[in-house]
């Protein structure tokens, strides 16, 4: 794959009106920097609405060059694909191949190199980076802390999948039929169909996203409830 000449963020979110300003504010301030040495790359920022009650669409309404995409699936896996789906079509006149989709979540905050280092990748040949998470440390206790770093290395070629860090081409995207409906682990079915089908991958240890330790996650199963169960043996 050569340079991608267009970049789609997908974000969904259910509820997440404290926390998606900061994910919001992060994700704008990467493709700033990205811009800076592709100023030619389109970019748009596509946030998932998912049966949201609280203040969510209006925080995304607040920011015009967002794209909202209403849904009421009540399910990541789905709500993703959403999020596929109008990216696929806001992007509809370039190749698919050159088209870049970066995921991640409404409780997340991504590094100001989060973009460039996936055009970096993507220029090199890859049709999926998978990168690392890190939970934000105020939110787990010292010993919990200590755990996750004994069972979570981050060099390149690590083990971990996570959709608040994972980006994939638009054509790898539907040469697999997107995101699972599927209510947890979503992601990691994904990449292992993404695998199977002999797109070329990285895991990258040098991408590395802070997503929120709390314990009352969207998705029962997921990322949330993996910290909860830290303490238990492994």
């Amino acid at each position: 794959m050569t340079l991608p000449r267009a970049v789609a963020v997908v974000i969904p979110a259910r509820d997440e009106e404290l926390l998606l300003p900061a994910c919001l504010d992060s994700v704008e301030h990467a493709i700033g920097v990205l811009l800076v040495t592709h100023p030619s790359i389109r970019c748009r920022v596509f946030v998932v609405l998912d049966s949201c009650l609280d203040g969510t669409p209006e925080i995304v309404a607040a920011r015009p060059p967002l794209e909202a995409v209403p849904v009421r699936v009540g399910q990541v896996g789905a709500a993703r694909d959403a999020g596929l789906d109008a990216a696929t079509k806001w992007s509809q006149a370039t190749d698919p191949a050159r088209v870049w989709i970066a995921n991640t979540d409404a409780d997340t905050v991504v590094p100001g190199h989060w973009l460039i280092e996936q055009m970096a990748l993507a220029a090199a040949g890859h049709d999926l980076v998978v990168g690392t998470v890190q939970p934000e440390p105020t939110d787990l206790t010292r010993g919990e802390l200590a755990l996750w770093s004994e069972r979570h290395t981050m060099p390149d070629g690590h083990e971990h999948v996570h959709g608040a860090n994972l980006g994939f081409s638009l054509r790898a995207g539907h040469a697999v039929g997107g995101f699972p409906h599927v209510a947890v682990h979503e992601d990691v079915q994904l990449v292992r169909n993404l695998r199977e089908s002999g797109a070329p991958w990285i895991a990258s240890g040098g991408i590395r996203v802070v997503t929120s330790g709390r314990r009352c996650g969207r998705a029962p199963g997921g990322f949330a409830t993996y910290l909860d169960g830290l303490t238990s043996p492994a």
